[in-house]
């Protein structure tokens, strides 16, 4: 199999480069994007395939996808960003700002326990139809109503659906603007980052289709997922709060519908590049090609230091969240100790490691079984620790 990538890497970086490609001809990708920053600068950025999982349109330079939930970490940023400028305040109950959300056993939960998925509603006691998801006010009106699964604060349990609402109606009681918008205007807007959450018309016609593909059974670096038993049984089980939560939104939206792609949900359906990704975790940590850096030190310490550590009540394993963030660890293996960031079920990936300065970007529109540890997304991962 004859792999066409296009773009560059620098010197050292040739190991990205050739396992991107074994990406293609032994782990069954259709069509991918990578990028790495290290200190401000790009020193990545491919890309190979099709625009279209099942299409034959090559991937172009400004080619787009859904990104799923690594749209949580540039959502995350928008709390964090208003926090430094003295806007929110982290240790508030949330009903400072929402007083709705004071209400079934809510009252003592604080900004930080949304951000830390510790607010004790990943489900809803009944799920929102996709246009519910979307429309902006059906979503933070159920987790607003929503009696907690768990004392809040008491425990941590991934919020996959449901943190759309919480973060989206968070933001627009503190500033009066959505979510899409504020990113859109004060983050990917000074940045140059090809990111929306909610994108525009103008842009759509660079969004790829994406769907589900398998990985090959057999062949060198065919890496197989082999979840343990009580994790399977979770995913299997509907009544199981796992089940629930991925499933807030029934039927699942369909995520090559235009309409979906315009919404705004920031759990789950940002569209990006990989290298936007890449420079957005680039600007967390440094500045990049002489702008201001987004994250002061204080808040870059409080999104990658442990807020929720242990047993995941959703999840179903051992989980590290900062406050917005996945941290490295073997649920979430990222290049080092220290290193922040959020993948999305099925394959992309972002995150910035402060002591080495890099920052990593991967998309996808071929999205495999699993939610924080893509195979393809791992093995150049393993790339990016061998280079300089």
């Amino acid at each position: 199999m004859v792999v066409d990538v296009q773009g560059a890497v620098a010197p050292g970086y040739e190991p990205i480069r050739d396992a991107f490609v074994r990406n293609f001809t032994q782990r069954g990708e259709r069509g991918a994007a990578v990028a790495v920053y290290r200190d401000g600068r790009k020193v990545v950025d491919l890309w190979a395939g099709t625009k279209d999982v099942d299409g034959t349109t090559p991937w172009a330079l400004d080619t787009v996808q859904i990104v799923r939930s690594a749209t949580k970490g540039v959502a995350a940023a928008v709390p964090l960003l208003l926090h430094q400028r003295g806007r929110l305040d982290l240790d508030a109950p949330v009903s400072t700002y929402w007083p709705e959300f004071k209400t079934a056993g809510k009252e003592r939960t604080l900004v930080r326990h949304l951000l830390a998925h510790r607010a004790g509603v990943p489900a809803l006691d009944r799920p929102l139809t996709p246009a519910e998801a979307a429309d902006g006010e059906s979503g933070p009106a159920a987790v607003a109503a929503q009696a907690p699964f768990w004392e809040p604060g008491t425990a941590h349990g991934y919020h996959a659906q449901t943190y759309s609402w919480l973060l989206a109606e968070l933001v627009r009681r503190v500033t009066g603007r959505t979510i899409g918008r504020w990113a859109a205007e004060e983050i990917a807007g000074p940045l140059g980052l090809d990111f929306w959450m909610g994108v525009p018309a103008t842009e759509a016609h660079r969004v790829g289709r994406v769907g589900p593909v398998e990985p090959p059974e057999d062949g060198a670096g065919a890496l197989r997922l082999r979840p343990k038993r009580n994790v399977a049984e979770a995913y299997a089980d509907p009544h199981s709060l796992t089940r629930r939560a991925f499933g807030a939104i029934d039927p699942l939206p369909d995520e090559n519908d235009p309409a979906y792609r315009a919404a705004q949900p920031p759990a789950s359906a940002g569209i990006s590049t990989a290298r936007a990704l890449a420079r957005f975790y680039a600007a967390t940590i440094g500045e990049v090609d002489g702008g201001e850096r987004l994250f002061a030190p204080a808040t870059l310490t409080l999104a990658r230091t442990g807020e929720s550590v242990g047993p995941d009540r959703v999840l179903v394993v051992n989980t590290r969240f900062g406050l917005g963030y996945m941290l490295h660890g073997p649920a979430s293996p990222l290049l080092a100790p220290g290193s922040f960031g959020h993948p999305g079920r099925g394959g992309s990936l972002g995150f910035a490691d402060p002591e080495s300065g890099t920052a990593f970007g991967y998309v996808t529109n071929g999205l495999q079984k699993g939610v924080t540890a893509d195979p393809r997304a791992q093995a150049l991962v393993r790339a990016l620790r061998s280079t300089p």
